[in-house]
């Protein structure tokens, strides 16, 4: 993230054993962004530029965003992140066309994060509108609402050169005691804020609270607070 670390830090590639590093940035630090990628590259490493929280940023300034990666960065891919799982399979085709316009030498991803149960859906979609870079993890995992299942991608892809048999076998020795220990993916007070566009923060802390279930106080309150 912008801010949270120093370059100067960085071994270069061949001192490595990373090969990729990603740069999540807002839309209003897009310039940092671009001088971090510039300099992770310059040391060798394949980078990307992850532009967070897309759901509320101003078209203008994502345009505006977009034409200044393409003319001044040496980035290799550029992320459409659905940071607050706010975005219907519509609105990832048209940002994904907006990004594969504007960013003509570039290769665009998509992270979807699963508040209602569209990450997969989104995923679909960004592959029929020719995104090759496709995130996913295990069983969903992920912050707060987590991402797209990567065995759900898995076998939807279909390629022989993609085996699910590791997957299954890793869900299977750690993934099931991992899910009793800690929760993530789908719940409803993640719903309440990706229907609301807003950052699941509120989701978390109620999560965490004996009022964990209390979803109809949860929704009015965050309703109330945003002026719904």
């Amino acid at each position: 993230d912008i801010g949270r670390f120093d370059p100067n830090a960085l071994i270069p590639k061949s001192e490595s054993y990373v090969d990729m590093i990603l740069v999540a940035s807002y839309v209003k630090d897009i310039d940092k962004a671009i001088d971090l990628v510039n300099t992770f590259n310059a040391k060798g490493y394949e980078t990307t530029i992850n532009i967070m929280a897309v759901s509320h940023s101003r078209e203008p300034e994502l345009d505006e965003a977009l034409e200044q990666i393409e003319k001044e960065s040496a980035v290799d891919v550029v992320y459409l992140v659905d940071s607050f799982g706010a975005l219907y399979s519509e609105q990832i085709a048209y940002l994904a066309k907006k990004y594969k316009a504007a960013l003509p030498s570039r290769e665009i991803g998509i992270h979807a994060h699963n508040n209602q149960q569209l990450a997969f859906a989104n995923t679909i979609e960004s592959v029929i509108q020719n995104i090759n870079y496709l995130d996913g993890t295990i069983w969903g995992i992920g912050r707060a609402a987590g991402n797209c299942p990567l065995e759900l991608l898995l076998g939807f892809l279909k390629n022989p050169k993609f085996d699910i048999r590791p997957i299954l076998e890793v869900l299977e020795s750690d993934f099931v005691e991992l899910r009793n220990s800690i929760e993530w993916g789908y719940t409803i007070p993640y719903m309440i804020t990706g229907i609301l566009d807003l950052h699941p923060r509120a989701g978390m802390k109620i999560r965490n609270s004996d009022q964990k279930d209390e979803y109809l106080n949860f929704y009015e309150k965050l309703t109330s607070e945003a002026n719904v």
